[in-house]
């Protein structure tokens, strides 16, 4: 599989932006969702143990059966909970959004690497 040919820093600009103009851009601090997601599943699963224990086990059953059929089910509850919040939060940074402005600073690395 080949590599494509680097572009040269003149064309990398896609907004139009020219290096050294300053450009309005929006800054903010967005949650990674997928962080989220896995805690919704790491509660789901504490969950879900907390309340297989606070039942009776059906000796016929057994505890492990019992809580590894219930995570089918505590698991994606959780997943989904978190998802909700993760998404509420991104909407609540996404409003407090600040418009700064910023320049474009278009820098190429040396074509051979200087040896002392």
């Amino acid at each position: 599989m080949s590599t494509p040919d680097p572009v040269p820093a003149s064309d990398n600009a896609s907004d139009g932006a020219v290096s050294g103009q300053p450009t309005e851009v929006r800054v903010r601090r967005a949650p990674k969702l997928g962080i989220f997601l896995l805690l919704g599943a790491l509660f789901g699963v504490l969950g879900t143990l907390v309340l297989t224990s606070l039942f009776p086990v059906d000796p016929r059953i057994g505890f492990g059966a019992t809580f590894g059929y219930l995570l089918l089910f505590g698991v994606p509850i959780g997943v989904v909970l978190a998802a909700v919040v993760g998404l509420v939060i991104d909407g609540i940074s996404r409003r407090r959004a600040r418009t700064v402005l910023a320049e474009r600073d278009v820098s190429s690395a040396p074509d051979e690497p200087i040896q002392d």
